[in-house]
């Protein structure tokens, strides 16, 4: 599902911004009279100086997202197997449509909160982290890892930027986003994953094993 940016820009737009000063923010840079990018109104809802609301919310299906790495590597140096207690750690957070942290200050992670809380009447979080430990075993000749995927959701929905004074000629100010960020465990049926991850060294990873001293042995290195 794709927000189309200007989906508000249609005949009941123009019939609102005719009586109220409404317009729709375009999707790319426009010459000062056209109006402001997504990316200037984004800017004043962070900061405070439109305000904004998250309206219409919907919640797409929640999915797992890609494996990646999430503790340090260990490498078996030795000829039989190495096992080894990892420690791991993963912090999710959520991403605008142009890819843009929700969580890097500013007050739009609360907007989207308060939105869905309302509609959904469960909270949203922008955020999550989570650490642990497993134990690995590595083949002699390999490096192995701990990879994690998270559950993540889509909410869609349609920026309203309001201010006290016409900016780019008007009050309001409408635009589509989607916020991806990471869901509760076992929404929609699917469920976080961690793994153990392995490969064969490289020819460079092998040489390093007699240059740095630890044939025969095995090491970690910090991700």
């Amino acid at each position: 599902m794709t927000m189309n940016p200007l989906r508000r820009g249609g005949r009941m737009l123009a019939l609102a911004a005719a009586a109220f000063g409404v317009m729709a923010a375009t999707a790319s840079p426009a010459a000062a009279d056209d109006g402001p990018t997504r990316e200037l109104l984004m800017a004043d809802c962070r900061s405070g100086l439109g305000k904004c609301t998250f309206n219409d919310p919907k919640l797409g299906e929640a999915y797992l997202g890609s494996f990646r790495q999430v503790s340090d590597s260990l490498y078996n140096c030795s000829t039989s197997p190495a096992t080894q207690s990892m420690t791991w750690s993963d912090s999710v957070g959520s991403t605008d449509s142009f890819g843009v942290s929700v969580t890097a200050g500013g007050k739009i992670a609360g907007l989207v909160d308060l939105s869905v809380t309302a509609s959904y009447n469960h909270t949203w979080s922008s955020t999550h982290s989570e650490s642990s430990s497993l134990s690995m075993t590595v083949a002699p000749g390999e490096v192995g890892w701990i990879s994690r995927a998270q559950v993540m959701q889509k909410v869609y929905g349609t920026w309203q930027t309001h201010y006290d004074s016409p900016k780019w000629g008007h009050y309001y100010w409408f635009f589509g986003d989607a916020i991806t960020g990471p869901a509760k465990n076992g929404a929609d049926g699917k469920n976080n994953a961690v793994i153990v991850k392995t490969r064969k060294m490289t020819a460079a990873e092998k040489r390093s094993c007699s240059a740095e001293g630890y044939r025969g042995k095995k090491f970690v290195e910090r991700r």
